[in-house]
């Protein structure tokens, strides 16, 4: 599986690190450019190249972790999808005082769907703060949570099988519109760091 994200931040950073360390081939990108991500990749090693948000794109899996307010733009960058699966990590929210925004009875992650046609979406990885997910996903005896949510059940069982190569625990939430609703701001499990035990 080649791995891409359109973002660079610090949630991107942390999946990177993971995912990098478990051997797997990633494109990451922003909306600057490849050249402002060389030192960035550097320092993940061999396998993490910079690129364009097109050619990120391109990946089995892209990790989506831009503000809210660029989604919509960035996805128009991307005009179809050939049935990737897009890791949506974003959170509707104001800034600075992380209210939910109306987004007049729907998810933020079934609006990303509906921008990116062809694509497979599913929630992830916006639970959790930055700091969190890039620390050692096992903690004593268990095992760190991370949420999933999406229509698609064979992509759901991919990632929750990225997830365990990646030692985390996925839990399955459910659909998009019952199971997003959880993980989103203004939902129960934002912020949430829980483990699995063994």
């Amino acid at each position: 599986m080649k791995i891409g994200t359109i973002g660079a931040g610090r949630i991107a950073q942390a999946f990177i690190k993971h995912v990098a360390k478990a051997g797997f081939e990633v494109v990451v990108s922003n909306r600057t450019g490849p050249e402002s991500l060389t030192e960035l990749t550097q320092s993940f090693g061999s396998t993490v190249t910079a690129g364009t948000v097109e050619q990120a794109a391109q990946a089995d899996l892209v990790l989506l972790t831009v503000p809210w307010t660029e989604v919509e733009d960035v996805l128009r960058r991307i005009p179809s999808w050939r049935g990737q699966i897009i890791l949506d990590t974003t959170n509707a929210a104001s800034f600075p005082d992380f209210q939910p925004l109306d987004l007049g009875g729907k998810t933020s992650t079934q609006l990303v769907a509906e921008r990116a046609p062809g694509a497979r979406v599913v929630k992830a990885f916006n639970t959790l703060f930055a700091a969190t997910l890039a620390a050692d996903p096992a903690e004593g005896n268990g095992k760190r949570v991370v949420f999933i949510s999406g229509d698609d059940a064979t992509a759901k069982t991919e990632v929750l099988h990225l997830l365990g190569t990646l030692g985390f625990a996925g839990i399955d939430l459910g659909d998009l519109v019952t199971g997003a609703a959880l993980q989103q701001v203004g939902g129960p499990l934002i912020g949430k760091n829980l483990l699995q035990l063994a």
